[in-house]
């Protein structure tokens, strides 16, 4: 029962994996169109995000090479989106920070945002396991 969000994903990972590739292509659509302002930390985090989904689309993401790319690809994303991120909180403490008129593309936001999307693909790829997912697919009663 605990393991039952963790075996949808599992199951459904080609939906997972299409859903950060699509979140990817949609996030650049908007920049390269000029809609919100070139910011290279989010540059960076949207092809992360891109390149894990292709990774966990992966036929056997579990490959040491998959996870290796995996983790390289994630450590890069955490690391500019805890920074970019940790610069909304100082500006916070620092009395300076402000949602703005448009507060669905505030930057610390959407790096917090990005920081649980990354940590969430990285923890799929390591913890994929086909068997599991086959196993309760086969013991979900069909409607």
């Amino acid at each position: 029962m605990d393991d039952q969000l963790l075996n949808w994903l599992w199951r459904n990972k080609t939906i997972v994996g299409i859903a950060a590739i699509v979140i990817s292509i949609i996030t650049w659509t908007v920049d390269l169109t000029g809609l919100v302002y070139e910011c290279p930390f989010c540059r960076t985090q949207r092809t992360v995000i891109g390149l894990l989904g292709i990774l966990y689309l992966m036929p056997n993401p579990t490959h040491w090479i998959s996870r290796w790319f995996a983790s390289v690809f994630a450590a890069l994303g955490l690391v500019v989106g805890g920074t970019q991120h940790f610069r909304g909180w100082v500006r916070i403490m620092n009395g300076e920070f402000e949602w703005g008129e448009q507060w669905y593309v505030n930057s610390w936001m959407l790096s917090g945002f990005a920081l649980f999307i990354i940590t969430g693909l990285l923890l799929l790829v390591w913890s994929w396991r086909a068997e599991d997912a086959a196993a309760e697919e086969a013991d979900t009663p069909t409607q």
